[in-house]
Formats: C-alpha cells, sequence, structure tokens
C-alpha cells in the first residue's frame, strides 16, 4: 500500500491540497444541455475533477413489480429500482462528449462503473481513474474487474465496516498493483450532521496506508472544511444547477455558487494547517519589536550598578532578552547610559556577570 496516488498530472496524498471532485450523477434531469452546464460550473467553482455514474436500468436490477424492488422510504419512496436507474442514469453516448468538455476546460473526468459492460466501455474512453460507490464495495468480482484495468481506485466507505474494507483492498492487491485510495462516506441521502462521523477519517487512516479523503452527502459545506483540517486527501459532493430542478440527488447536492465557497473554503482551511514546526513566520517578523527586553529606565553613570530601579523588562524589543535579567543586576556599566537605552552586552563589564 502507498501513501500516494496519482490521477492524471495530479498528485494526491496527504501532503497535497484536497482534490475536489464534483459527482454529476443525476441531476441533469435527462438532459445533455444541463449536464454539460454542470460540467462548466463544477469548472467555474474551482474543482479538479468531475465523475459520471456509468450504468443503465437493466445493468443495475430488473423490471419487477416485486415488493423487494419497491423503494418503500427515504427521497426516492414510490418507485422502484427500475424507475429510479431509468430515471437516473447518464446515457452512454454522453459520456466522451462530457470527459472531452470536462478535458477542454481543464478537469479531470472519470466514472463510476456499476458493472463489467460499463468498465469495458469505459476503458474504449480511456478513464484515468474508477471510482466504487459505497453500494458496490461487497461486489468483489466487479472491483476485481476495475482492479485488471491497473488505474487508480477511488473506494467510497459508506455503510461498510473494516472487514468489508479490507476484503475489498485484497481483491484489488490480488489482482493488480493498481493504486488506491478511500473515501470516508455515510450513505445516507442527505446524511444528518450527527450521523457524519468524520474520525471514521482518523480511523481509515490508522488502519490503512493509503490517501483518505471524505464522500459528503450532508446539505453544508462545514463537513468537508472540517475533513480537510482532519486530513482528508480528497473531498467528493454532488452538483446541480438549481436544488428545486428536483433531480434524483438534487435534495443532496450543492448549487453552483455553494459549490464555489466549497472549493475555496477547502482550500483555505488546507493552507490553514501549514506543517509542523513554529518557527517564526513572515508576516510575524516585523512584530518582534512588540516583544519584551531589558532597558535602561533612568539615566546612570559610569560605573553604576545596575538595578531594578534603573532597569525594567519592558518592550520594545531591542535590548538584552529578559532571560538575562537576573545576570546583569549588580554589574556595573562601563559609560554613562541616558534612559530609554536598551542594554546590551557592551555597555557593561561582562565579567561582572554572576
Amino acid at each position: 500500500m502507498t501513501n500516494y496516488l496519482k490521477i492524471g498530472t495530479r498528485s494526491i496524498s496527504a501532503t497535497s491540497a484536497p482534490f475536489i471532485i464534483a459527482e454529476l450523477s443525476g441531476n441533469h434531469n435527462g438532459s445533455l444541455k444541463t449536464a454539460l452546464a454542470l460540467v462548466e460550473a463544477a469548472a467555474k467553482a474551482g474543482v479538479d475533477a468531475i465523475k459520471l455514474q456509468t450504468y443503465t436500468a437493466d445493468t443495475m436490477t430488473i423490471p419487477s413489480t416485486a415488493s423487494d424492488f419497491q423503494i418503500k422510504d427515504g427521497l426516492w419512496k414510490g418507485k422502484s429500482l427500475y424507475e429510479l436507474y431509468e430515471w437516473a442514469h447518464t446515457p452512454w453516448e454522453w459520456h466522451k462528449e462530457l470527459f472531452n468538455y470536462a478535458n477542454k476546460l481543464g478537469l479531470l473526468a472519470f466514472s463510476s462503473p456499476f458493472d463489467e459492460t460499463s468498465v469495458d466501455f469505459l476503458e474504449t474512453l480511456n478513464v484515468p481513474a474508477y471510482k466504487i460507490a459505497s453500494f458496490e464495495l461487497t461486489d468483489i468480482p466487479l472491483i476485481k474487474k476495475v482492479a485488471s484495468t491497473g488505474k487508480p481506485i477511488i473506494l467510497s466507505t459508506g455503510m461498510a465496516n473494516l472487514s468489508e474494507i479490507k476484503l475489498a483492498i485484497k481483491s484489488i492487491q490480488e489482482t493488480s498493483e493498481s493504486p488506491f485510495c478511500l473515501l470516508h462516506c455515510v450513505s445516507g441521502y442527505p446524511t444528518p450532521i450527527d450521523d457524519i462521523n468524520l474520525k471514521g477519517i482518523e480511523l481509515l487512516k490508522r488502519n490503512f496506508s493509503c490517501p483518505v479523503g471524505l464522500s459528503d452527502h450532508t446539505l453544508t459545506t462545514l463537513t468537508s472544511v472540517c475533513a480537510t483540517s482532519m486530513g482528508a486527501s480528497i473531498i467528493e459532493k454532488h452538483i446541480t444547477l438549481n436544488r428545486d430542478d428536483g433531480g434524483p440527488d438534487s435534495e443532496f447536492s450543492l448549487q453552483p455558487e455553494e459549490f464555489a465557497h466549497l472549493c475555496r473554503d477547502v482550500k483555505l482551511a488546507f493552507k490553514c494547517m501549514g506543517s509542523h514546526d513554529f518557527g517564526l513566520k513572515e508576516c510575524e517578523k516585523e512584530n518582534t519589536q512588540f516583544r519584551r527586553s531589558i532597558y535602561i529606565v533612568k539615566d546612570i553613570g559610569k560605573n553604576q550598578e545596575l538595578t531594578k530601579e534603573n532597569t525594567r523588562i519592558i518592550r520594545p524589543s531591542y535590548g538584552l532578552q529578559p532571560i538575562e535579567y537576573e545576570k546583569v543586576l549588580g554589574c556595573k556599566v562601563n559609560q554613562d547610559i541616558k534612559s530609554g537605552t536598551p542594554l546590551s552586552h557592551e555597555l557593561f563589564n561582562q565579567n561582572t556577570l554572576t
């Protein structure tokens, strides 16, 4: 395993700024024009990549009226699985145009495949990476198929326990040397803040030597900013042109201006983290003058002793450091000195230091 991943020309690691992915999902509502507008909006917001989902209703499920295939609760209540995926899928004939447009705008573009035929299709488009969705993390044959391409793999961990994650990783390693990373995820749509459990990022970091990020389905940008401060190397969030448009995932997606705020704040959060040192920062240098140092505060004559009456530790910082105060008390000065003079070793005989 490695703590380093490369997708296209972009390096992803614990020391790099988070790689931000805009998930289009089915928020195009069946319109190629809207899908292209989503790509453009993502680019303007400042993302690094856009991601699609590659499936059809027939590759996901069957058109059954049986109870097992009906959605009884949640965002898509009242639809059958087949109806949901028929509504939400991105037509395969759009992929090339969407990928090309993203690349033209300077973005990377890839997808989540949901069966082996979608992997074969995406390979014809030479995608730079693959995403395994949370619901497919236990589909070991699919993961092995993706790993056989040798390309980087992003695994989302919604609903998974550590054993399931380990099995998914093992299936990759048994198949190829594909580099991979993990996304902490809670598969609630939307995810309540109380359930997001960002400490899962730390858990993944402790257990797996690979980049770790966040697939964020909350209704706020704060979650992604907090994840960045915890070392998330990837941030994935759904995008919609307008939540009122009613796309399949619109209720837990960000609108363009919100996505722009997310990109800005995530990048600022990464800068805030800085490095593991307490060295003097450039912005602090001119303010060192406001530290304290030892000053003569009363006129004194040659050969007089330095005392607490004629010396004090005050601002500014041009005199000897306060740590030397007890040492210089009792020393005799070698010249007349005016009040307001910073004390220096040249003003007294150092052999009188105790």
